[in-house]
């Protein structure tokens, strides 16, 4: 599923996955750069990420996987 991942003014990451008109913050991350690992949004979704560079700018959209949680 295509996510927009971006980082607000305050520094918090969020996803926003426009086919469920969903926007979420994203709690914790598998990796520390995030890119290639699994993150867990505040509604309990995990999505898989594709592996990209540490300094990859945001906002981006990025083909995700859900792996499991919430709705």
């Amino acid at each position: 599923m295509k996510v927009m991942i971006r980082r607000s003014a305050s520094g918090t990451l969020s996803a926003y996955v426009a086919k469920k008109d969903l926007e979420e913050t994203i709690v914790s991350m598998e990796n520390p750069e995030m890119w290639g690992g699994t993150v867990t949004l505040s509604n309990g979704w995990q999505l898989q990420l594709p592996a990209m560079a540490a300094g990859t700018s945001l906002p981006i959209t990025v083909d995700a996987r859900k792996l499991g949680g919430g709705e």
